[in-house]
């Protein structure tokens, strides 16, 4: 915005003034080639407002309405190109605090140990970690044999929760947990994002994960200041996981196939993200404590440009006169008969 203190929001209103010029001509024409100057070749002057009804207007008097016009015009037209010269200050902030949550879709997400399933509940504590997010910006990535970014990291949290219902196992072809992808995804993610604020990743599944060297590359992401938390959903008991075509998976001898929840490496995971382990839980304890973990050791953090001019809108200074000089034009006059 320009240092200098008076000027126009909208200047190209002020366009609007050019305006009096036609009308002010089209006054002059009228008043010489006008209804009264051919309506004398039919009556004397004096005589046209008793066959018009109307009182004819004196030259000067058409003039001092016009002037009255185009004075209250011209206060309308610079009102709305919106004169500033004053501003206030504000100071942003930005959340210091980005989490990227990682949703397993494989299919032993299905798995119905806990009620409705495990998928069902890991979207149910999204949602809640949305509904509660103040000050902390998240991204969403969901991942099977393949990491797809559902949402990039944001405040705007309704979108995030538009997307859940959609969410699903049936988003992937090929079924497999490869979390170090999915890791890989988080972290450009988090590169884009302020240096000062705290980077958080978010990792909610049910374990099982064969991939070597997971613990190695979450522990180098710890000290680059990137760590990890875990969301356990599932039980050790586990469950049947179930198939496309409504049976439940089997392998090759024909068993079904079961899927319980690998407590012991999540564990380790979390240990080597230098973060928190916590199952699940309907409750909105397992989600207070994720938010508080990742806003734990920074605030909110002013941006680079600390403040910002408000410029103050001053047009209300000319549009209350212009309201004031027009309202006796709005009253309502009564003529009061009376009866004989």
């Amino acid at each position: 915005m320009s240092d200098l203190g008076f000027h126009f929001a909208a200047p190209w209103w002020l366009l609007g003034l050019l305006l009096i010029l036609p009308v002010g001509a089209w006054l002059r024409r009228s008043a010489e080639f006008g209804d009264d100057a051919r309506l004398q070749r039919y009556a004397d002057r004096h005589l046209l407002p008793h066959l018009t009804g109307s009182r004819e207007l004196h030259s000067g008097e058409r003039w001092r309405r016009f002037r009255r016009w185009a004075l209250l015009w011209s206060a309308l037209v610079v009102a709305m190109a919106g004169p500033r010269w004053d501003y206030t200050e504000i100071q942003l902030f930005t959340p210091g605090a980005d989490l990227v949550i990682l949703l397993d879709i494989s299919r032993s997400m299905e798995v119905a140990d806990v009620a409705p399933s495990r998928l069902a509940r890991a979207r149910q504590e999204i949602e809640d970690l949305a509904n509660q997010a103040r000050g902390v910006r998240i991204g969403l990535i969901a991942f099977a044999s393949v990491a797809h970014v559902i949402a990039p990291i944001t405040d705007d949290t309704q979108s995030i929760r538009n997307q859940l219902p959609a969410i699903s196992s049936d988003l992937v072809r090929l079924q497999g947990s490869r979390l170090g992808q999915a890791l890989a995804r988080a972290r450009s993610l988090l590169a884009g994002q302020p240096e000062k604020s705290q980077h958080s990743i978010l990792l909610i599944s049910d374990g099982d994960f064969d991939e070597p060297g997971i613990e190695q590359q979450v522990k180098a992401m710890a000290r680059d200041g990137i760590r990890l938390s875990v969301l356990a959903v599932g039980t050790s008991g586990g469950g049947p996981v179930p198939g496309h075509n409504g049976r439940f998976l089997t392998d090759s001898r024909g068993q079904v196939v079961e899927s319980r929840l690998d407590e012991a490496g999540l564990k380790r995971l979390a240990v080597a993200g230098d973060g928190l382990y916590l199952a699940a839980d309907y409750r909105a304890g397992d989600t207070t404590r994720i938010l508080d973990w990742a806003t734990s050791e920074q605030a909110a953090e002013a941006t680079a440009d600390e403040r910002i001019r408000v410029w103050n809108e001053r047009f209300y200074w000319l549009v209350i006169p212009v309201m004031l000089v027009l309202l006796p034009a709005f009253r309502t006059h009564r003529t009061l008969e009376e009866k004989p």
